[in-house]
């Protein structure tokens, strides 16, 4: 593949963007960088998708999301160097993108799908690195006999426990930055529900008004609707205080009246949302699993391309709470991603040009590993017939999947890199061998049906 010049990347996408005073901020995901402008109308979008390296632009929320693959960080690094742009952080509310000030069902869904997957996405580095590490302790125990008694297991212990049981902290972190909101008290909320004398704490009450009995440290919803309430009071003492008090006074007050009222109203409100989420899709899923699954399988591609897909891992967590793993959202992704590779692969070999080639060869390596963006937004989305091919293999492994009972037993990217998580924590090895035949089979079918119906497209393209 031919190597990035994140040099001149940079360059184009500032000059398409209406140059560095016209961008407001610059942060990034796993695959994307994410732009916000001062004016948006500065913007050429038709030559920003033309510049080479970038897949796709991604309009969403008033974020300008340019699709670069895994290697977004290196062109991120370039952008920091440059005094003029501001990198990472929060908008100041003076600078906000306009909104479009349509409303409407889709408008406000999709609003709220952004918000999820945008406080999520940054947390998932956390996430796969504590739920491997389970893995990891699975390996130890079960191969190498090690023993919960070592030293060795303890700290591996401490680091998968840690990711999930501070997770409140994480999200009130990111679901504060993501409302342009202080990122600190967001993650100061969340520490404060996982406090001893709070979190699942018995006959708790605030001056006799009781407080529910809630394990905070197995939830998202909670600390979400809590940050919401926060970053409004937030917001609203900023305006009114004078600025020689914002200091003292607002993370003060904001802080005294957040917490009450997500103890007695929020708290249990999320909390009762979160397990009618979770009883909701287990009951879809125990009614027919393999259609369950298979729908995730085959709709993972359009979930990816039009940024849901983070916006799935609150049922994630749900599930794993309930039952100790997850049989459908993860279960589903993992041959969807993988179809994803082996349908970017089998374009590879159909592609005419070195550039193509080199696009699909790099973009199915990453999603064999379970990163799709590459491969959806230049692949399967430019070429269609990837797409189709991609979506029966992945729905053909859901449909396996399903059928067979797989699992995910711990978070992490769905794809081949990330198989110890398929390892039963009780040392079988059945679920493993499910999962690597799902697997191999949604590559193959999606590589087969894509090299077929690739060759019958060039081959009727040649003869027009």
């Amino acid at each position: 593949m031919a190597k990035k010049d994140y040099v001149q990347i940079c360059a184009d996408i500032i000059k398409t963007c209406g140059g560095e005073s016209n961008i407001a901020n610059v942060t990034h995901c796993m695959t994307r960088l994410r732009i916000q402008l001062h004016d948006e109308t500065k913007l050429n979008k038709d030559e920003a998708k033309k510049i080479p390296g970038i897949l796709n632009l991604i309009v969403q929320s008033g974020e300008y999301q340019f699709v670069i693959g895994q290697d977004v960080p290196a062109l991120f690094a370039e952008f920091k160097k440059r005094d003029g742009i501001k990198t990472g952080g929060e908008v100041p509310d003076s600078n906000a993108v306009k909104q479009d000030g349509k409303a409407g069902r889709g408008n406000v869904f999709a609003g709220i799908m952004a918000f999820i997957g945008g406080t999520f996405s940054p947390v998932i580095p956390v996430l796969i690195a504590g739920g491997l590490t389970g893995a990891v302790l699975t390996l130890l125990t079960t191969l190498f006999g090690v023993s919960p008694e070592d030293g060795a297991y303890k700290i591996f212990y401490a680091v998968n426990q840690a990711a999930f049981y501070s997770l409140p902290v994480f999200i009130g972190f990111s679901a504060a930055n993501k409302l342009k909101s202080n990122g600190y008290l967001g993650a100061f909320l969340g520490a404060i529900l996982l406090y001893s004398t709070i979190n699942n704490a018995e006959a708790l009450d605030f001056f006799g008004i009781k407080v529910a009995q809630i394990a905070y440290n197995s939830t998202v919803f909670p600390v979400i609707l809590g940050v919401l309430f926060m970053s409004v009071i937030y917001k609203y003492l900023q305006k009114i205080i004078p600025v020689y008090l914002r200091t003292i006074f607002v993370p003060l007050i904001t802080m005294l009246v957040t917490v009450p009222v997500t103890l007695i109203v929020l708290g249990p409100l999320g909390n009762l949302a979160g397990t009618w989420l979770a009883d909701g899709v287990l009951t879809v899923y125990r009614v027919a699993p393999a259609i369950a699954v298979m729908i995730i399988g085959i709709t993972t591609p359009l979930m990816v391309f039009f940024g849901m897909n983070n916006a799935t891992y609150p049922v994630v967590f749900l599930l794993i709470a309930e039952i100790g793993s997850d049989p459908l959202i993860c279960t589903g992704m993992a041959p969807a991603n993988v179809a994803v590779g082996g349908a970017c692969l089998a374009a590879a070999l159909i592609a005419k040009n070195a550039e193509s080639r080199s696009i699909a060869t790099g973009a199915g390596i990453t999603a064999l590993c379970g990163i799709t963006e590459p491969g959806v937004y230049g692949v399967l989305f430019v070429k269609k017939y990837p797409l189709l091919g991609a979506m029966i293999g992945g729905g053909l492994g859901g449909l396996i999947a399903g059928l067979f009972g797989m699992t995910q037993y711990v978070v992490s990217t769905p794809g081949f890199i990330s198989i110890p998580a398929y390892i039963n924590p009780d040392g079988t090895g059945k679920n493993l061998i499910v999962s690597l035949v799902v697997m191999v089979t949604a590559v193959t079918v999606s590589f087969v049906i894509t090299l077929v119906l690739g060759k019958r497209a060039e081959k009727k393209a040649g003869a027009n």
